[in-house]
Formats: structure tokens, C-alpha cells, sequence
């Protein structure tokens, strides 16, 4: 037994775009002939984008999909290098999360997923049969298995059962989303896994952003001690590779009686020059999360075919920090900055929003909208006689200024990014139809603490101090009346987003809740806030997954419930 050069390629595939999907594995293919790559694989279904929920009820979209992986056998036909791609099969009415090897212009043969997820984000159990067969490859005399994604997170499962019947090196190809520290758990799942089972494991992760999804990449090749001997970088697309030599491990040579496939042996066996160590240093938590808003938002944006990104900006801190991300992950030439102060905006948010402009040298614009604020509350006379002015005043400057952001992005084609924060969205502090507008927001899911957290480490990166300091410094107000502060409405948010989050993240009740040391009124008070905002959150734009929960497909509540959650 010889030894293997494995290459990961962590690519970013757009959901649909099956002909740029496998251009781009082509053009990897090319990329690595020279540099001696023996298996080179590509992330779960490359071929069609993670995830392509209803669209695989297309059947033209499965054809397309299995028309690509006949068009890079073809492809692979004179060279010598075995591939591994993720695709969609069909066998007669049923549709699999597979794994294509693919090796000098044959499938020589296809791993379906046996563990299909069906929990948070994950639904494949909707589309997807589960698999039951499990190859095994000889290819130049090791034996190699290869599952999917949640097919090696089990310590008993597919992975053990390759490795019974002689598997010494395990590829995985994975589309794993992205939440705060989540490559620790894998890296430790994955170590585990390579030293228990005495194995080899190559673990390939997609990267890029997918609606609200984002996939962080960091690609890991394990020693059968459990130690990584290359990995990829997070957030951006990479090349790993490796060489492993199975036999140098000591295991002894087992072989399965079934599915035994043989890849034959190359004729001209690929010169191989000196691999350069791949051990990328990892984010510290508010770079990695600015780095997954980043690229959830500048994906978003080139998928889906816009240009331009316009912001309304309020002085405060969530419409700066959202400012900042777009600029640093479009261009200062894509992105439109307005600010619309009513009699209620002072002078300070007026300059520290022009100060930020200035600072991202951004093209900001004025609009004001006290003369229209007037106008409607004209129009209003008649049916509010009698009646106090309340919150309904302070959401009409709000539905007023969504609306010109919105007459922005319909004239000038524009996409408007909401500026909320997550405590906000938790306990529905948002106007619906007002500050809620947009086609994507960017802090959705991020709570209050955790933005002042970024906004400070923004500032320590290059460029020097870009969000200016007055911002970060004055207490937080939407300044829809005189005076107003967000805690006159709200816990402060060092007491709400923790009990937010031991509610929405953790599933604790209001007794454990303050069994954590928080005060009984005022848990009552944010859980019955929380439930009765439901309905705000099922309008609002989508979001950019960072927590291990997100409001949207992590967490599906009906809007009409009479559970009480106290």
C-alpha cells in the first residue's frame, strides 16, 4: 500500500446554478492535476447548491443535476484523479443526497446518505430516502469510505460500519451551516471519530451564504491520532491538501465481502511536488461572526443580482454596525446612506451619522420627514379626536421613513437592509412596516450586547476608529419622542438578552429561567413579550444565521397560541 495526496475543494456553489457549480469543479480539477491530487472532493451537493428544498420536487432539476455528473465523467476521462462530488440520484420515483465517484470518465460508484437531519434549519427527511449501502473503494490498494454531512456526527452509525468492513480512510463531503464556535464541535466530533476508529478522515465543508445560511468552510484532514494535518480557512473558498499514508498507521489490511468496488490503478501515477503546511489560524468569536455577516450579506446580494444596498440611518449604533459590514463587504460605491431626522432627532445623531458617512466616504444623503409626519397626522385629525397621542405617533415616523427607503429601492432598484437587532426582534421593539422594511437584515440575530461587541472590534481593524466613538458611548434611543430611551420600554439589555436567550436558545421556562438569578416580574414580562411578537417576526426580512437558534427556520412557533409559557 502506497500512500494518497488528498485535495478538499471548499468552493462556494450558488443553489440552482448547476452549470456554474460544475464549471467550477472543473475548473478545480484543472487547478490540481498539476500539484499531484490523487481523490480530490467537492461539498454535499455541489452540484445543485445546499439547500435546494423544493426544487428537488422539479424533476427537470434532478435531470439537469444528473446531466452534470455524466458531464464531468466525460470530463475526467483522461485524467487519472478519483473524484468525490455530491449530487442528487434518482432511483425510479425516489431521490437520494448522494455522493458520486467519479474516476477516468465512469461513476464507478455512488454513496447515498443514510442519516437525513431533520431538525432546525435541516428538512431532508421531507425530500430525501435514506440510504442503505456502504462502499467501499479500493483505490491504490486503501481502502476508502466516504459518507455525508451528519453520517459521521454519530459515534455508532455509517462511520463505524465502514470502518468494520475495512475502511482506513473515511472522506466525508458536508454542507454543515454555520453558528457561533460550531468548528469546535466539529473538530472535536471529528478527532474523536479518527482516533476511536483508528481511521484517516477528510472532512469537506461547503462555504458562502445561502439565504439566511451561511457555511463557514474549514475543511479538516485527521491522523488516526485524532490530530488535524491540514485544514481550511473559514469564510473563504480553499484548496487542502494533504498526504496520508494508511499503512504507516500499522492497521491491518481488511476487505468486506460486499460492495467492494476497485478503482483501477493509474498507468501514470501523478508527480507529486512538496506540499506547504495548511493550518490557517482560527477567528476569535467577533471576527468569525463578522466574517459569517459579511459574507452571508455579500452573497445575498451578487446570488441574487442586486448592486446596490441603501440604509437608512437612525445615529444609533444597529444602523451604523450594518453600514460598516455592507461597506466592508460590497464597496463604498455600492452602498447609499439616508438620514431622515424628524422635530424628534437631534442634532447629535444628525452628526454622527454624517460622521460615519464621512468615514466609510459613502454618498450620504438628507431627507427630512417632519412636513410629511405633519401631513398624516392631519389626515389623522378626524379619526384620533379625543384621543392621546401614544405609540401610534412614534410608528408613523417609522412607516414613514420605511417608506421612503422603500421608494429608494423600487426607483433606483436598491436593496433596503433592515438594521434590527435581536433582542429587538425577540420582543418585537420594531415597527411593522417601518424600521422592520427590508429585503434582508443583517443583524437579525444578533442581541444587543453582542453588536456593541462587534461595533468595538470593528473599530481595532484597519481603517482605525470607523464607527465614531459618540455612537458606541450614548445609551440607546429611537428617538420617536423627547427624551425617550429603549429602557423605558425594555429591561436594560444586560438582563434581556440573557433571559431571551435562555427562552428562544435554550427552551427554559420562566422557573428555570429565574433559577438563573433573574427577577419573577421581570421574566414574565420578556417571555409574554417574546410570544406575543410572533406575528412581527413572520414578516420580517430574513436573517443571517450566527446563533445556534435563529428566529426563522430554527424556530417555527404558530402565531395563534394559547400555551402559556409561564
Amino acid at each position: 500500500m502506497g500512500g494518497l495526496r488528498l485535495g478538499l475543494a471548499q468552493i462556494n456553489c450558488t443553489v440552482g446554478d448547476m452549470g456554474g457549480n460544475t464549471a467550477k469543479i472543473k475548473h478545480c480539477i484543472e487547478q490540481t492535476e498539476a500539484r499531484g491530487v490523487d481523490i480530490l472532493c467537492f461539498p454535499e451537493l455541489a452540484i445543485t447548491g445546499y439547500p435546494p428544498e423544493d426544487l428537488l420536487f422539479r424533476p427537470q432539476f434532478i435531470k439537469q443535476n444528473l446531466d452534470c455528473v455524466a458531464q464531468l465523467a466525460r470530463f475526467s476521462q483522461l485524467r487519472e484523479q478519483v473524484l468525490v462530488v455530491g449530487f442528487v440520484d434518482r432511483k425510479q420515483q425516489a431521490i437520494f443526497n448522494a455522493a458520486a465517484v467519479i474516476h477516468r470518465g465512469m461513476v464507478v460508484g455512488v454513496y447515498h446518505k443514510i442519516i437525513l437531519p431533520n431538525y432546525g434549519v435541516f428538512d431532508e427527511k421531507r425530500y430525501f430516502n435514506w440510504g442503505s449501502r456502504l462502499p467501499i473503494f479500493n483505490i491504490q490498494g486503501i481502502g476508502v469510505g466516504v459518507n455525508i454531512c451528519e453520517d459521521i456526527w454519530l459515534r455508532e452509525g455509517p462511520t463505524q460500519q465502514l470502518v468494520q468492513g475495512g475502511a482506513q480512510l473515511i472522506i466525508n463531503i458536508s454542507a454543515s451551516p454555520y453558528h457561533m464556535g460550531k468548528w469546535r464541535e466539529r473538530r472535536q466530533i471529528l478527532s474523536k471519530q479518527a482516533q476511536e476508529n483508528k481511521i484517516w478522515i477528510a472532512y469537506n465543508n461547503l462555504v458562502g451564504g445561502q439565504d439566511e445560511l451561511v457555511f463557514d468552510g474549514h475543511g479538516m484532514i485527521f491522523d488516526p491520532q485524532g490530530e488535524i494535518i491540514a485544514g481550511g480557512r473559514q469564510f473563504e473558498e480553499d484548496l487542502i491538501l494533504a498526504d496520508i499514508a494508511p499503512a504507516a498507521a500499522g492497521l491491518g489490511y481488511r476487505w468486506p465481502t460486499a460492495d467492494n468496488i476497485i478503482v483501477p490503478p493509474s498507468d501514470n501515477p501523478l508527480p507529486k511536488p512538496p506540499l506547504d503546511k495548511c493550518h490557517p489560524k482560527m477567528l476569535h468569536p467577533e471576527a468569525e461572526v463578522y466574517q459569517a455577516l459579511k459574507l452571508g450579506l455579500k452573497d445575498y446580494v451578487a446570488k441574487n443580482g442586486f448592486s446596490r444596498v441603501v440604509i437608512g440611518l437612525s445615529g444609533g449604533i444597529d444602523s451604523a454596525l450594518t453600514a460598516v459590514i455592507a461597506r466592508d463587504a460590497l464597496g463604498r460605491e455600492n452602498l447609499e446612506l439616508v438620514f431622515m431626522p424628524s422635530d424628534y432627532s437631534s442634532e447629535a445623531s444628525h452628526r454622527d451619522a454624517r460622521q460615519l458617512a464621512h468615514n466609510l466616504n459613502a454618498h450620504f444623503s438628507v431627507i427630512p420627514i417632519q412636513g410629511l409626519l405633519v401631513k398624516y397626522l392631519e389626515s389623522l385629525q378626524e379619526p384620533f379626536a379625543g384621543l392621546a397621542p401614544d405609540v401610534t405617533e412614534e410608528n408613523l415616523q417609522a412607516r414613514i421613513r420605511g417608506n421612503l427607503l422603500m421608494a429608494l429601492s423600487n426607483k433606483h432598484g436598491w436593496l433596503v437592509l433592515a438594521t434590527g437587532n435581536k433582542s429587538e426582534m425577540s420582543v418585537g421593539y420594531a415597527t411593522l412596516y417601518g424600521d422592520m422594511v427590508g429585503g434582508f437584515a443583517v443583524l437579525k440575530d444578533v442581541p444587543k450586547q453582542l453588536v456593541y461587541r462587534l461595533a468595538e472590534y470593528r473599530n481595532q481593524i484597519k481603517s482605525g476608529e470607523i464607527i465614531p466613538r459618540n455612537i458606541l458611548e450614548k445609551e440607546p434611543t429611537a428617538e420617536l419622542r423627547h427624551n425617550q430611551r429603549d429602557t423605558d420600554s425594555l429591561p436594560a439589555y444586560d438582563i434581556l438578552d440573557p433571559i431571551a436567550e435562555a427562552y428562544v436558545e435554550q427552551d427554559l421556562d420562566a422557573r428555570q429561567i429565574q433559577n438563573l438569578g433573574y427577577d419573577k416580574a421581570t421574566v414574565s414580562r420578556v417571555i409574554k413579550m417574546i410570544d406575543r411578537s410572533e406575528y412581527k417576526r413572520r414578516q420580517a426580512p430574513l436573517v443571517i444565521k450566527i446563533t445556534p437558534r435563529a428566529f426563522g427556520k430554527d424556530r417555527r412557533m404558530p402565531i395563534t397560541n394559547r400555551f402559556n409559557h409561564q
